[in-house]
């Protein structure tokens, strides 16, 4: 039977997370993987995480399992988090929330449910897109049809083209919407482009699907929710998958939620009917550890302070340095264009350099970034900068 398979293409960030590490040149610089890195280029575990995780550890006795939808009061807190305490669609009780394993695990869920809702629905996604969003789908049997989002000669949005594209987009399909800090670009839309997007989509009968993996590493937790919270409020169903790995820090232990808003609280019952289903045939138990370490600390005034406190001082870092590449270019006498670099939001951004631009970044001065040239902002540091700074020169100089 093995003997049938076929060799799988190796996932390009897996690869180049590979090559990276085998790398022996003592300057070289990870700019691929989408993980926030501190000043020194760790990833380090939030003060806050490790008081919740003593508190876990003193207070835990059983490791039994916890049902198919998860923890409830992490459940709880997630749905507070995104839409906010008092939005119209939980004080109606249209919401049902299963903990899943990361974001990933709530994609997944989000895709399974859809082919149970509608089995002939479509999922679009923007242009480009996460590059697991269009696999994730299609394992579940999706078709995946894309959308127009980003302008690569522009460095913007394809704003009149994207809401062309959507006004085409029929009842019963699915649209997913980056909620922030959109992976690849950076780009996101702004709250009057968010209101023009739930116009279309209550004209035109769509379900919206919302991927919101970096709460609060864009402009701020309310923030970056604005738009979601909106299109919460005016249309009658949509889907929100959310992660912990960024803004927790929370990687390894894989939490995130789906969250899926019913028209009405006697809709959600058969939606939580359906939804923990689907979670039976898939995994049927999510991992606990990573959510009751949040219910801990969202659970805490103190806890909470300390990891707001925390989680800006990652989004201001990372800010910084989109000003500080610019800068830093500059004195390196480049003239092109990185102005926009500045706009974007996130841990993302594409550079907008050629492929043998980016391979010679690679091979003479051991700088890794995808082919399409998007870098991870916080894999730079005041240690790094000036080396990223002065490679990216002599490659643009030819």
């Amino acid at each position: 039977m093995f003997s049938q398979l076929k060799p799988v293409a190796i996932d390009p960030i897996l690869g180049l997370m590979a090559a990276y590490r085998e790398d022996p040149n003592p300057l070289k610089v990870d700019l691929g993987v989408g993980v926030y890195k501190d000043e020194q280029g760790h990833t380090a575990v939030l003060k806050c995480v490790k008081e919740a995780e003593a508190l876990r550890l003193k207070h835990e006795d059983s490791k039994t399992y916890v049902g198919m939808a998860g923890d409830p009061s992490f459940n709880t807190h997630i749905e507070k988090l995104a839409f906010g305490a008092t939005h119209t669609v939980l004080l109606a009780n249209r919401v049902v929330t299963a903990h899943t394993p990361g974001g990933t695990g709530a994609l997944r869920v989000a895709a399974e449910f859809i082919k149970r809702a509608n089995p002939d629905a479509t999922i679009w996604v923007t242009t480009p897109t996460w590059a697991n969003h269009i696999s994730l789908f299609q394992a579940a049997g999706l078709k995946v049809k894309e959308y127009a989002y980003y302008d690569y000669d522009t460095k913007g949005l394809q704003v009149e083209q994207m809401f062309a594209d959507l006004e085409q987009i029929p009842a019963g399909d699915v649209v997913l919407v980056h909620a922030c800090c959109h992976n690849p670009s950076g780009m996101d839309l702004n709250f009057e482009q968010w209101q023009r997007f739930t116009a279309i989509a209550k004209e035109r009968g769509f379900t919206p699907l919302v991927d919101m993996a970096y709460q609060g590493f864009g402009a701020g937790l309310d923030e970056d929710a604005a738009g979601l919270r909106y299109l919460a409020e005016q249309v009658p169903e949509m889907i929100l998958c959310s992660s912990c790995s960024k803004n927790f820090g929370l990687y390894r232990e894989r939490i995130g939620a789906v969250s899926v808003v019913g028209s009405n609280s006697k809709e959600t019952d058969v939606v939580r009917a359906n939804l923990l289903s689907v979670v039976r045939g898939i995994y049927s138990m999510p991992p606990t550890h990573g959510a009751i370490i949040v219910s801990h600390i969202l659970d805490s005034a103190e806890l909470t302070a300390l990891w707001h406190d925390e989680l800006a001082e990652m989004r201001n870092r990372i800010n910084s340095y989109r000003q500080l590449i610019i800068d830093k270019f500059t004195a390196e006498g480049i003239t092109q264009d990185f102005s926009f670099i500045a706009r974007q939001h996130g841990m993302f951004s594409f550079l907008g350099i050629n492929k043998a631009q980016i391979e010679r970044l690679r091979s003479e001065f051991s700088i890794y970034m995808v082919g399409s040239s998007r870098v991870s902002i916080s894999g730079l540091n005041h240690a790094n900068i000036d080396y990223f700074a002065k490679a990216v020169a002599t490659v643009l100089k030819g």
